[in-house]
């Protein structure tokens, strides 16, 4: 029987595409860098994770209908949700992995990719989510000694059977998702939980002082490119801190690696921040854990670690700006692994993905009645979603071209620097003179206007301005703009922003051209593939539209600009 060859011939072009799909869900997801650019490679293309991050105790089956509509509500496509070592390996060498099958099956039903969170020797300085056979036993499975005897409820990195007991159950962890996870639903994994110890600068045990005391290993001393000695020696003041530092780095990338060898995800540690500009002293904070101060020790101790990401709990303007330079670094991808639920950390997605940042993940988003208020929101509501959901709807329909764009073009990101509504809608003195008022309104606009240099061609960035006018901008209340701005060419962007005005001007080289916005599309971009995309133009903005700024409310909108420069007759 021959086959018929129009069939034939309509057959071929889907056989094709669902092996082009096939092919393109086996491939591993990476986390790839280029030129200081980093980019999160998600079934074969660059991704950017709108993230959502659960409860801590939010990882059970039973739980699970509670997280799914915030998710969906805020148009995340990324869930970061934990996997406790208590929960998988209840008793010793006995394990269970019933959860995980609830929720991949569930994630692929949502679309939502995953990024498991490991529990285990460390969350947030305490072995809480170890098993009781860990927790309970303090001589198998030492804990910090405190510098005058008393013992913390923190595991210590110096302990081998907890190394080894960790690690063997991150492996079985691994083995699962290599048979049961073919398509890469989990595209990262997070080894551990805001690693480090309050309460002690180190571990103080005769174990650890003997370490302590005997020379620095040889692999940080060349590494760090210093002379050997002890840690004393070598780091003086700071020596108690690099050595736990040291010492956690090297049990999580131990921990790393092994899973890593099962299957190569990308994986990451989180940080529980110090203060850049106040930081106190350690054990104050999260001693040991990957602080700005010690990111050089974890670099060098934990190769296999492909990031480090800060948790973001700094509501203010400065302090959150700076955490973000901090860990945007050629050999560091930015990755927002949690910052607060409340509205004032919103903003702080565009200054995010401005720095090349490869996800962002606020804490707390599920519906289990639980808030860290006042970390988080108080009331994690429709209203509270909403703030999120209307920045993630600018970003998800270009999400790949973004990520594409900042990996391998230029890409700036702005939030509104001004932090409440006293600082932005200032009550003016009775007495002040007319002179002092006209001063007061200036200073404000200067503070609320940004400079951005896109190369031939700069942009400012003020926020609170009616669209049809010239008015000094007077931010809004409360303080929630931003923008983005990507580059196409040397005289065209890609621009979207939220309750900002964006406007494009040309920089000292062409200060004696005349210039002007040669057309301003508004538009989309659609894919068939994921990878593929092609600009898709709805309306020409001009006139009123581009004479006063580009102008974005509180909706998506994405426009692509191109600038020129004209001759004159004179």
């Amino acid at each position: 029987m021959r086959f018929p060859t129009q069939l034939f011939k309509k057959l071929v072009p889907l056989m094709a595409i669902i092996f082009m799909h096939q092919l393109q869900a086996s491939e591993l997801p990476q986390l790839v860098t280029n030129n200081g650019k980093h980019a999160l490679m998600v079934d074969g293309a660059p991704f950017i994770m709108l993230g959502a991050q659960t409860n801590n105790s939010s990882n059970y089956p039973a739980a699970l209908k509670d997280v799914w509509p915030t998710v969906e509500k805020m148009g995340a496509n990324t869930l970061s949700i934990p996997v406790a070592w208590e929960q998988i390996e209840p008793e010793e060498g006995r394990f269970d992995f019933s959860y995980l099958d609830v929720l991949l099956k569930e994630a692929r039903q949502h679309k939502v990719k995953v990024v498991l969170l490991w529990f285990a020797t460390w969350k947030n300085n305490a072995p809480h989510y170890a098993p009781a056979w860990v927790k309970l036993d303090n001589k198998r499975f030492p804990r910090v000694v405190k510098q005058y005897g008393d013992t913390l409820n923190s595991l210590s990195p110096l302990g081998k059977n907890t190394l080894e007991a960790d690690k063997k159950a991150f492996i079985e962890l691994m083995k699962y998702l290599a048979k049961r996870d073919k398509d890469h639903t989990v595209i990262m994994v997070q080894v551990q939980n805001e690693v480090g110890t309050y309460g002690s600068a180190r571990d103080y045990s005769a174990m650890a002082q003997q370490q302590f005391a005997a020379p620095v290993p040889t692999d940080l001393i060349e590494s760090l490119k210093l002379k050997s000695g002890s840690w004393a020696q070598v780091f003086g003041k700071d020596a108690d801190e690099f050595f736990h530092a040291y010492y956690i780095a090297k049990y999580c990338n131990e921990i790393t690696a092994a899973g890593k060898a099962i299957k190569n995800l990308p994986m990451y540690v989180n940080v529980a921040l110090r203060n850049p500009y106040n930081p106190g002293l350690p054990g104050q904070y999260s001693s040991g854990g990957g602080t700005d101060n010690v990111m050089h020790i974890w670099k060098a101790a934990a190769p296999a670690i492909d990031l480090i990401a800060p948790d973001i709990y700094f509501r203010d303007y400065k302090t959150a700006s700076k955490v973000l330079d901090l860990y945007a670094r050629p050999d560091n991808a930015l990755f927002v692994a949690e910052i607060g639920s409340a509205q004032p950390y919103v903003r702080y997605f565009f200054p995010t993905l401005g720095k090349g940042g490869i996800g962002f993940s606020p804490f707390g988003m599920d519906d289990t009645a639980y808030t860290n208020y006042p970390l988080g929101a108080q009331n994690l509501n429709d209203e509270t979603i909403e703030n999120f959901a209307q920045v993630y709807r600018l970003v998800s329909p270009m999400m790949r071209e973004w990520a594409k764009l900042s990996y391998e073009s230029n890409v700036w990101g702005v939030a509104e620097p001004l932090d409440t509504a006293t600082d932005t809608q200032k009550v003016w003195n009775a007495e002040a003179t007319p002179e002092e008022k006209e001063q007061q309104v200036k200073d404000r606009a200067a503070a609320l206007t940004q400079h951005l240099d896109l190369g031939l061609w700069d942009a400012e960035v003020t926020y609170g301005r009616p669209m049809f006018w010239i008015d000094p901008p007077k931010g809004n209340t409360p303080a929630s703009g931003g923008a983005l701005i990507a580059q196409l060419s040397e005289n065209e962007y890609l621009i979207t922003a939220y309750n900002a005005r964006v406007e494009i001007k040309p920089s000292a080289e062409l200060a004696n051209k005349k210039t002007m916005i040669l057309r301003a599309e508004e538009g989309h971009f659609s894919s068939d593939d994921g990878k593929n995309s092609k600009w898709i133009m709805h309306r020409v903005w001009n006139g009123d539209q581009t004479d006063w700024g580009l102008n974005f409310p509180n909706r998506p909108l994405l426009l692509r600009i191109k600038m020129a420069t004209y001759e004159t007759n004179n």
